[in-house]
């Protein structure tokens, strides 16, 4: 038998959103160190600005078919948190929460928010216009300040990341930060996010951090959005991080001692991937022979040895997934036509 019901967004639940959750929000500071707490609202929504919030969500209604008269609202919460867990951040924040009070209380155990994967398109405060039809907000950003009709002029992009990382409770695994992510933002995950085993840091944060990578002792997964630095991020790695097995460096430019840094520091790696890189034949024949554990190797598209070496392919027989397809000699032509784009080697991971 089918039961067709459909679900109400009492006042009560509204509500709870409104007067529960917004406060929530706003606990979250900007800039401790500085003596100044900035919040992602500068002040609290009046009931007339609540009203047409609480309105629109009162006219939602939503049909469903269940069988046998089970109601999905109903189901364990472990489920329910195995289940959004996976949905992603914008659907746990903007879509899940409004759909039942048990889903809305669901959404706020930490066990939802161990995988932390921010957009690429997440701005940065210090972007001037605060315009929402300017491109360069982010999805996110666009839908959240237009669901809860913020003041966008107020609106705090790190209290907002902040926010989100908060949510895990210390639980959070897997941490992915946009490329405009802030060194603010960084300092505060090191400290909130203790357990991570994946991590992966933009081009900007990778040209300043090294040191604070040491805070991470149970990672295994570490993506890096630029080779700068990587020798100072390698030393603290092989003395915190004993557990990786996987390095994955976008936009690198790998010369020799690059590649006796990786051979000396991380001896066991297990998974390198450079792919797109431009790398010296001479720093991938001391990769080759000194990553002796290497079971994956990915040096696809780069520039600096012939896809077709014979040597390399020699050297590489013991690494059970090795690739080298597309990558060429040196060739200024081809760099300067956009190998790697400029925005990809000062922001972001490129190709990761």
């Amino acid at each position: 038998m089918f039961v067709v019901e459909s679900i109400f967004f009492s006042d009560g639940f509204v509500d709870s959103l409104v007067t529960g959750l917004l406060p929530y929000w706003l606990e979250i500071p900007i800039n401790e160190d500085a003596g100044k707490t900035s919040y992602i609202f500068d002040d609290f929504p009046s009931t007339e600005a609540q009203k047409p919030f609480r309105e629109d969500h009162r006219a939602q209604n939503t049909c469903y078919e269940m069988e046998d008269e089970r109601r999905w609202e109903e189901l364990e919460v472990d489920c329910l948190v195995n289940i959004f867990g996976r949905v992603g951040m914008e659907s746990l924040l903007l879509d899940v929460p409004f759909v039942c009070k048990s889903w809305y209380r669901a959404t706020l155990n930490p066990s939802c928010w161990q995988y932390l994967k921010f957009p690429d398109d997440l701005i940065s405060d210090c972007t001037c216009s605060f315009d929402l039809g300017d491109p360069h907000w982010g999805t996110l950003i666009q839908r959240f300040i237009d669901e809860y009709r913020l003041d966008e002029s107020r609106f705090s992009v790190t209290a907002f990341v902040k926010f989100i990382i908060s949510r895990s409770k210390g639980k959070a695994i897997y941490l992915r930060l946009s490329p405009s992510a802030s060194e603010d933002v960084l300092k505060y995950a090191a400290d909130e996010c203790p357990a991570l085993k994946f991590l992966a840091l933009p081009c900007r944060l990778v040209n300043r951090k090294s040191s604070i990578i040491g805070k991470w002792t149970n990672l295994e997964y570490l993506v890096l959005g630029s080779s700068y630095n990587l020798e100072n991020f390698l030393g603290q790695i092989s003395i915190h991080c004993k557990n990786l097995c996987l390095l994955n460096v976008a936009n690198a430019n790998i010369g020799k001692d690059k590649a006796m840094a990786i051979v000396s520091l991380l001896p066991k790696l297990k998974q390198l991937i450079l792919k797109n890189a431009i790398i010296d034949r001479g720093a991938l024949v001391t990769l080759l022979q000194g990553c002796n554990e290497l079971e994956r190797l990915d040096v696809s598209n780069c520039i600096g040895f012939d896809e077709g070496d014979e040597e390399i392919a020699k050297l590489a027989s013991h690494i059970a997934n090795f690739s080298s397809g597309g990558s060429t000699l040196f060739d200024y032509d081809d760099y300067d036509d956009g190998h790697i784009s400029h925005d990809e080697m000062v922001y972001g991971y490129g190709s990761d």
